[in-house]
């Protein structure tokens, strides 16, 4: 199946050019998929808005051959097996939404986006019901997958793979005990490379409790599970389980969960692929809690240092 680019338009979901409707248009992309080809849901974060030439996720993350607009970055259908040419990718949506402006007003339509991702999956049930689901959302994309577990039933998406979200850990914990959320295994993917986007995070939305953090601190719940990738123990263990990461290079970073090296690679695997990572096996291969916020920023740099020439005696 190929990859189809799909916007929510408020709580609605809309092809992202074209005036097919988007049921005809999912018919026939699915009607010649085999049960078992997986559906991935590709979902960009804050700042991008689908047709704002500089700011569209369609020509960029989310295109097969992205632009330089206004960095350059990783396609991210291509690094998840789309467009290889191999009659088993699977179908690739990719979810656009209106991310710019004030945070909170980002955040108050990436909710009601969710509605729209719930319905665009109720409606792909509908012609596939066996069929495997996964999401792979970056920033407050996450919350956008969280927010459509609501209205979803059990059993509608099998894995949510969340790149440094943008999200309170309330929220996410509350989301993970609807019906749709205890079948959903959630890979909440962190680095202290985010701490200074989760703090400002948490200075601009106001938290659904008083005092919650957001989730890149670690979340706790039996069918989730917190990777912080720039975690020497953690990097090790993955690395013998078969996804060598690249090192983290920065001290601060938003987007160094998908554009370090391998990490594509590696969600594609744990999406395409979950029999050979079940959510037990992760689980025991991180530490029991992550590092503090900032320990990154205030740890002194890993460079290595000339050694001195031994001086002679006088």
């Amino acid at each position: 199946m190929p990859l189809i680019r799909i916007n929510a338009k408020g709580s609605e979901p809309r092809l992202h050019c074209g005036t097919q409707p988007l049921y005809r248009r999912l018919a026939e992309v699915t009607a010649e998929a085999t049960r078992d080809e997986p559906v991935i849901v590709m979902i960009h974060g804050y700042k991008y808005r689908p047709g704002m030439l500089d700011h569209c996720p369609h020509l960029h993350i989310m295109a097969m051959h992205p632009r330089d607009r206004p960095w350059h970055s990783p396609s991210w259908p291509r690094h998840l097996g789309f467009g290889t040419g191999h009659t088993n990718e699977g179908l690739g949506i990719a979810f656009g939404w209106d991310a710019r402006g004030p945070l909170w007003s980002a955040r108050r339509r990436a909710i009601e986006a969710g509605r729209a991702l719930a319905q665009l999956l109720n409606d792909l049930r509908r012609q596939g019901p066996d069929r495997p689901v996964h999401v792979l959302a970056h920033s407050m994309g996450t919350e956008i997958a969280l927010q459509a577990l609501y209205h979803l039933p059990a059993n509608a998406i099998q894995r949510i793979v969340s790149l440094t979200g943008a999200s309170y850990r309330e929220t996410a914990q509350a989301a993970l005990e609807t019906a749709a959320g205890q079948t959903t295994e959630f890979f909440n993917i962190t680095s202290r490379e985010n701490d200074t986007f989760d703090f400002l995070f948490e200075r601009l939305v106001a938290p659904p409790v008083p005092g919650d953090r957001a989730i890149g601190l670690g979340l706790k719940a039996p069918n989730a599970v917190t990777l912080q990738l720039d975690c020497t123990e953690t990097l090790g263990n993955l690395h013998r389980l078969g996804a060598p990461l690249g090192s983290p290079e920065r001290r601060i970073c938003h987007w160094s969960t998908y554009t370090r090296a391998g990490t594509l690679r590696f969600y594609n695997d744990l999406m395409r692929n979950p029999a050979r990572w079940p959510l037990q096996r992760v689980q025991q291969a991180v530490p029991d809690a992550p590092a503090r916020r900032w320990s990154r920023l205030v740890a002194p740099p890993a460079i290595a240092l000339p050694l001195l020439a031994p001086q002679k005696a006088s």
